[in-house]
């Protein structure tokens, strides 16, 4: 029995065919025969929110609801372009909701699970988007429009993440390694599993004298992206 772990599908109508990828990955026996798959965030492209009646967020809870009928839990831990999804929608998903830096038991050893964004303290003016966006009372307001504006908006802010990130620094966007120690030392762990970077690769390093590991989970905008971890080894490799 193993653990699974992906993140940053991104899923959007403009690439069907990783649309596709994703309910045939997670119709398959790997998925089926699991012991819980995780989903560490950017799931789709932008989540303009719960009563979004478009076709894709019908597909995604199709997919996700019958890997939870077939008894294997489903986590989901929102990640900068998702963090609207709320309980209504993981309810109609089968999806259990994750909070950002939770440590779950992997097969007898305690791992801290992220999204990733947070640890790209580098990047100050990504974080300050990031604290204004997550308020309680910008979610509000965000959420009160009508449809039609927030997919608006989202196409907006889709663009104007892309001219961020054409105009940063590479070193810039990636973790930063007194974050990522801090983190850790927090949650009392040496080992680390987060997406957000689009940087998949297992580091071993040093913590405190510890051998220590950070995995990073692979994005699914060419190609689909998995990490497996059972109690003897794990395996980060290509669909």
């Amino acid at each position: 029995m193993a653990s699974l772990f992906i993140a940053d599908l991104h899923l959007d109508d403009s690439r069907p065919h990783i649309t596709a990828l994703f309910e045939r990955y997670l119709a398959g026996d790997e998925v089926r025969q699991a012991d819980a798959l995780y989903i560490l965030g950017d799931l789709v492209e932008a989540w303009i929110g719960d009563d979004d009646d478009a076709e894709l967020p019908a597909r995604i809870a199709r997919a996700t609801r019958a890997v939870r009928a077939s008894g294997r839990p489903v986590y989901f831990m929102p990640g900068n372009r998702d963090f609207l999804l709320g309980q209504d929608y993981a309810e109609r998903a089968g999806l259990t909701l994750l909070e950002d830096g939770v440590v779950h038991d992997l097969h007898g050893r305690p791992t801290l699970l992220m999204h990733g964004d947070t640890l790209c303290t580098d990047d100050i003016a990504y974080q300050t988007v990031r604290r204004q966006v997550r308020t309680p009372e910008w979610k509000a307001n965000i959420l009160a429009m009508p449809l039609q504006a927030r997919r608006a908006f989202a196409a907006k802010a889709r663009a104007d993440s892309r001219a961020h990130t054409g105009a940063t620094m590479e070193s810039i966007m990636d973790v930063n390694a007194d974050a990522v120690a801090q983190a850790m030392r927090g949650a009392g762990v040496t080992r680390l599993i987060h997406g957000h970077t689009h940087r998949p690769a297992v580091h071993d390093f040093s913590l405190d004298g510890q051998d220590a590991q950070r995995i990073v989970l692979g994005d699914w905008y060419e190609q689909g992206s998995v990490l497996r971890v059972d109690a003897d080894n794990l395996d980060l490799r290509s669909l």
